[in-house]
């Protein structure tokens, strides 16, 4: 079989998007992203993900190496410490994450405006942004069109969605497709890290993630975001020669409006909440949680008192329904666009960037002539419906608005309980050891 050229059309310039986008122009494949955001610096990109071994390896096969080593460079300092505590701050688990000695097979706190804008970098001139996709059309020729609010069009031999969990791809290729509430609510907020606020915080949540889990199946994640830069994008004292060299070439840092932050995300079952909760302000929301939380630590109600209003929001959070095997053809899915799921289990980011390197892997084969269009997107859309409807099934487990820790009565037997056995694992090295081994496997640190 011959060498097929390919011209590769990208709706959405998301995390997983955008890393395919790199990945097919390093291998010499014509690709074009479609961005409905109308400059780089646009949207609320400031919070937290966590790139796992999974994330890594894929970022490190997509991106040229210096802009790799540029990744590694402008994440946050790592955590070192996964924390379960009760809403008084007593720890009843602590976890300790193991220290970030390769760049590639570590865990990776960064700020998901600093990772756009990384993958931004190198890929200015295929990116085309204001750009509102409404549908697409496929021809007999075996070309696909995509159009956009415009008026203008683009044609193409693939049209990959990579939309995010509101795809509008998705909706016209899957109309049965549905997304459902998982019965959870979120509050989330930022809050500037100085002298002050970081004194809130015990030593090991200071240096670590840290679960919350309290009565009425109310629960709280907490972290803190350190850069290698300050509020004036000047690089901090002490930062080494290579990453002081990698971050001060690189354009990124001119739209990156990361700065030391500390994060906070409350979340409870749906029914506790009010009906207007996702119409109401930050000032709002802050109150609310407030009003929710009144006989948390202190330290925990100051944080929620100082996030700043302007970073506040509320979160329905939802997960894709998975689907029936389909026939592959001259579109395809990626990401939230495809496979949506909770936070619960830290690996919807990953799963994307997996989704980019696997799809670039068959786009190559196609390239080379080893294998037709159609036969590599079955090959790619049959291991990440397997990997990727997993993860939607299994990170719906970990937040379920009908699970028996929210239950009004059982709930705090249940909850009462994880907090003993979690307790008991605390005090006894090997088996806190197993837990945090399968952690890590989970996460993709044993996944070649």
């Amino acid at each position: 079989m011959s060498a097929t050229p390919l011209h590769v059309l990208i709706i959405g310039a998301g995390t997983g998007g955008l890393c395919l986008a790199h990945g097919l122009k390093r291998a010499g494949i014509s690709v074009a992203v479609y961005e409905r955001d109308r400059t780089r610096a646009d949207g609320l990109h400031g919070y937290r993900v966590g790139i796992d071994p999974d994330g890594s390896r894929a970022l490190h096969a997509c991106l040229p190496p210096e802009l790799y080593d540029t990744f590694v460079a402008t994440c946050a300092r790592a955590p070192r410490y996964l924390n379960m505590l009760t809403e008084g701050l007593n720890e009843f688990l602590s976890l300790p994450v193991p220290a970030p000695t390769d760049p590639i097979e570590s865990e990776k706190s960064v700020s998901r405006m600093t990772l756009r804008q990384i993958l931004l970098t190198g890929v200015e001139e295929i990116v085309h942004f204001d750009k509102m996709f409404v549908r697409y059309e496929q021809g007999t020729d075996g070309k696909v069109t995509a159009h956009f609010a415009d008026g203008t069009s683009a044609t193409g031999d693939l049209l990959i969605a990579a939309d995010g969990t509101n795809s509008r791809v998705r909706r016209q290729y899957f109309p049965e497709a549905r997304l459902e509430d998982s019965g959870i609510l979120a509050i989330a907020a930022k809050l500037p890290l100085t002298q002050e606020t970081g004194a809130l915080l015990p030593p090991k949540v200071f240096n670590g993630i840290s679960l919350i889990f309290a009565p009425k199946g109310y629960s709280c994640i907490v972290h803190v975001m350190e850069f290698k830069w300050g509020r004036d994008r000047a690089l901090k004292q002490g930062i080494g020669g290579s990453d002081a060299a990698l971050i001060g070439r690189w354009p990124g840092l001119l739209y990156d409006n990361t700065a030391d932050y500390i994060n906070w995300g409350f979340s409870a079952a749906a029914r506790h909440f009010p009906s207007d909760l996702m119409q109401l302000s930050g000032e709002d929301l802050i109150r609310l949680t407030l009003a929710m939380t009144p006989n948390w630590h202190p330290h925990l109600r100051e944080l929620f008192r100082r996030g700043d209003p302007t970073t506040c929001f509320a979160i329905n959070i939802r997960t894709s329904v998975p689907l029936p095997p389909w026939r592959p053809s001259n579109v395809t899915l990626l990401g939230d666009a495809i496979h949506t799921m909770t936070p619960g289990r830290g690996v919807g980011a990953n799963t994307a960037l997996r989704d980019a390197d696997l799809l670039r892997h068959k786009l190559i084969a196609v390239r080379d002539g080893h294998m037709a269009l159609l036969p590599a997107i079955g090959d790619y859309e049959a291991q990440m419906r397997e990997y990727g409807f997993d993860a939607v099934l299994k990170s719906r487990e970990q937040m379920d608005g009908n699970a028996a820790i929210h239950k009004p009565i059982i709930g705090r037997a249940v909850l009462a309980g994880m907090r003993t056995g979690m307790r008991v694992v605390n005090a006894v090295p090997l088996l806190k050891r197993r837990i945090a081994d399968n952690m890590m496997q989970y996460r993709g640190a044993e996944r070649a």
